[in-house]
């Protein structure tokens, strides 16, 4: 059969666990795995020496498009994804208009089809407004999912009250995204901002003022009978809660929460280390090692949110909060796994097979035959330093900047197209809207 490329000798990481062998791509499709011989190819790669993994997704992103473009666009958050290994993206709705209708929503995938580099999904922003119009928005085309704001954040996406919550989570059936703090506990504690700086960030914004929001929602989630998927946990207290909720609830935790550690993030990094929910102590994330060793957690995703170097320099609490991340979400893991802290398989079940099987993802995930052939070549072996040159985000920072790491992506391959190898991208980008077995026929 005609192959158009042929990957030799790689270290792959699928279904049989960890093995030396090749894969073969046609028309976009994985059509074979095993000793394929010198089968003729349009193109022969010899990976002797990578690891081979399906490709990465990353379920969290922020590309600010349309809006904020001067922060980042589709193109330019895409571009930054692929160069870290990245083949998908779910893209977040609190864009300028916020992605709350369906036109909204098209208007998303028609300026990323062709122009983002990996693939991507779309999340629709619940509201009070739209709630009983959810169930017919997550089945559109390019629709990922629904996501629900129930502390303040960037944009103006919130869902406070236990009501409305409610309304929203009985109209449809897909898993629902949520940013869980507590509104009233943040308004309560607003004027702890005011003093004492950007080490005052989970002070204000405090275990607890998280804890409550999750358990609402959990709560909610298990009256109502609806999936829902708790974004960016923080804390140990809201994992064990969490481990109780698994037939509702799924658990993204963040490398920047399993890494960074305060008071020396803020201490070294100042407002360049601000998000929502905060980087929290020591304590906290040795916790959540614990919950990821133990697997109440389902996935990684990077939260990328990039703010300007102005901005993000301007005195606390005016600074926003967010750091770009989707680049650097899988060469910190690596890093980890050079560590021992998980296992390459541990990690692709966090990043590809997770991912694929929370949401229902068509075709992506595996590395198997007839899957879409999404790949991510790395160099475990591959040290290496972050530096501002290698990022491509518009934001032109990383709060890792500077940290040295083993292990780093080498290729990227999106529906069996090379968009990016050792550092430089296609020509052309291709990206294309996900398909979800949920919404297939609409």
């Amino acid at each position: 059969m005609a192959i158009d490329i042929l990957i030799k000798n790689a270290i792959c990481v699928s279904h049989n666990g960890t093995e030396c062998t090749d894969i073969a791509i046609r028309d976009d499709i994985i059509v074979a795995i095993g000793d394929l011989g010198n089968v003729d190819a349009g193109e022969t790669i010899d990976a002797s020496g990578l690891h081979l993994l399906p490709g990465v997704i990353d379920t969290q992103v922020h590309f600010r498009e349309p809006g904020a473009s001067a922060k980042e666009d589709l193109e330019s958050g895409s571009r930054a994804a692929v160069m870290g290994g990245v083949t998908a993206v779910f893209e977040m709705p609190n864009t300028a208009p916020p992605t709350t209708t369906a036109a909204a929503l098209a208007d998303k995938v028609g300026r990323a089809t062709n122009r983002m580099w990996c693939d991507f999904g779309f999340y629709v922003g619940a509201t009070s407004q739209n709630a009983n119009r959810l169930n017919e928005l997550e089945r559109l085309p390019g629709c990922c999912g629904i996501k629900i704001f129930m502390g303040s954040s960037t944009g103006d996406l919130l869902v406070a009250d236990d009501h409305t919550l409610t309304d929203i989570l009985l109209n449809g059936t897909r898993r629902i995204a949520i940013h869980a703090e507590d509104e009233e506990r943040l308004k309560e504690r607003k004027y702890l901002s005011k003093k004492g700086g950007v080490s005052q960030h989970p002070v204000w914004r405090d275990r607890e003022t998280a804890y409550r929001a999750t358990d609402r929602i959990l709560d909610i989630a298990r009256k109502t009978g609806r999936r829902i998927h708790v974004l960016h946990v923080t804390t140990e207290k809201e994992m064990a809660l969490l481990a109780a909720y698994k037939d509702v609830a799924s658990v993204e935790v963040t490398p920047q929460h399993l890494i960074l550690s305060a008071p020396d993030c803020y201490d070294q990094l100042g407002t360049y280390a601000q998000m929502n929910p905060p980087i929290r102590d020591e304590a906290e994330r040795v916790g959540l090692w614990k919950a990821l060793s133990v697997g109440i957690v389902d996935i990684l995703g990077s939260d990328h949110a990039p703010h300007e170097k102005d901005k993000k320099a301007l005195p606390y609490p005016e600074s926003p909060s967010g750091m770009p991340g989707t680049q650097t979400l899988l060469p910190l893991m690596l890093d980890q796994v050079n560590k021992g802290l998980l296992s390459l398989e541990r990690l692709v079940d966090l990043t590809s097979a997770g991912p694929a099987r929370l949401f229902n993802i068509a075709g992506k995930g595996r590395l198997a035959v007839g899957y879409d052939a999404d790949l991510t070549l790395v160099d475990l072996r591959k040290k290496w330093v972050i530096d501002d040159d290698w990022l491509q985000s518009k934001c032109g920072w990383s709060p890792f900047s500077g940290r040295e790491l083993v292990g780093k992506p080498v290729g990227t391959f999106v529906r069996g197209k090379k968009v990016m190898w050792q550092g430089v991208l296609a020509q052309q980008a291709t990206g294309q809207p996900m398909r979800f077995q949920d919404t297939l026929n609409g």
